[in-house]
């Protein structure tokens, strides 16, 4: 085990993407390990930060002069904005890989260089067989997930300049989640998709709580500089553990539709071309479906374990109790919190 900072000693703290899902998670996470000053980048809107402490930091990811601002006196910076959905490329390359390399250039500027977490995703991780660990080839099979995969290529050039850490979650679920969300919503009027088989290890999911809880043991930690680590629950669940867990989170009776590997892609291209009708691009489309028909969707967290002594708390019956309760307090689901 390495050494391991006392919370509370690290004065300011910078994050990036603190607006959104897994980013306000942490931004809370940081003000109860006793940080008085965690500075956030807001573009626009303060999403769910408007309901959490912070100090704003106005600009984005491609403002050098803010970045450096905002990282000034920070021991650690977390780089968890990113862009998930999107329909083109250049859109993608300027977030998440462009706007990394922006971060890496403002903390690499710093006079005493922060730590800086960094988040990718096992989309990155693509076509595998089994389950992936740290040295599995990168082969994405989405947009999304090239980013991630070139983002880390860029993210390594930075290892001698700068002490990175780079944490790919698998799908997170929790309060705020929209994109897991519809899982739940599909559910709650009684259906419950499943592409290929119901049994056998499918899919490895991870609560928010314990992604920050990762990410923050991570940053701690002297042995994670230049490491890369999956931060998730470990073993994977079958599709019918979801499905049940989902159900008896909703206390309702949930069937499973059955969705053949071979109609993923044409189901998630309809759907994404009915967004268009009315002005949106939903969580399943073309792209998600690639992913979902052929990128590996389980990796084991054993080297975290090993390393820094992450082990996941949540079990998934507790982890979606909790993500319907919270959607019930905001009327996303009917019933009571």
């Amino acid at each position: 085990m390495s050494s391991v900072s006392p919370p509370g000693t690290d004065g300011p703290v910078f994050v990036t993407g603190g607006t959104g899902f897994v980013g306000s998670h942490l931004v809370e996470a940081l003000h109860a390990q006793g940080h008085t000053e965690v500075r956030c980048l807001v573009r626009r809107a303060p999403g769910w930060l408007e309901e959490i402490a912070h100090t704003p930091v106005r600009g984005d990811l491609h403002d050098g002069e803010v970045l450096s601002r905002a990282m000034r006196g920070c021991r650690t910076v977390y780089h968890i904005a990113a862009l998930t959905r999107s329909r083109d490329w250049d859109t993608f390359e300027k977030v998440n890989i462009d706007g990394t390399v922006s971060v890496l250039d403002a903390a690499a500027a710093q006079p005493d260089p922060p730590r800086v977490i960094v988040l990718s995703s096992l989309a990155a991780v693509g076509r595998a067989d089994g389950i992936a660990n740290e040295e599995t080839p990168l082969a994405p099979v989405s947009m999304y997930g090239r980013s991630k995969a070139i983002m880390e290529e860029r993210v390594a050039d930075y290892h001698d300049r700068l002490p990175i850490t780079v944490i790919r979650p698998p799908a997170v679920y929790g309060p705020r989640d929209t994109d897991i969300y519809t899982v739940f919503q599909t559910a709650q009027r009684g259906l419950f998709a499943v592409v290929g088989g119901e049994a056998g290890p499918a899919v490895t999911l991870v609560h928010v709580s314990d992604l920050v809880r990762g990410i923050l043991a991570a940053a701690r930690a002297d042995v994670t500089v230049g490491r890369t680590y999956f931060i998730g629950a470990d073993p994977p669940h079958s599709w019918k553990d979801f499905r049940d867990a989902a159900a008896r989170a909703l206390g309702r009776r949930v069937m499973t539709l059955s969705i053949p590997r071979g109609l993923v892609i044409p189901v998630g291209t309809t759907v994404e071309l009915a967004g268009r009708l009315v002005g949106t691009y939903p969580p399943l489309n073309r792209e998600k479906a690639m992913e979902i028909r052929y990128a590996c969707t389980r990796c084991t967290s054993e080297r975290a374990r090993q390393e820094f002594g992450y082990e996941a708390s949540i079990p998934l019956e507790e982890g979606f109790e909790d993500a319907v309760k919270w959607y019930r307090s905001r009327g996303w689901l009917p019933g009571a919190a």
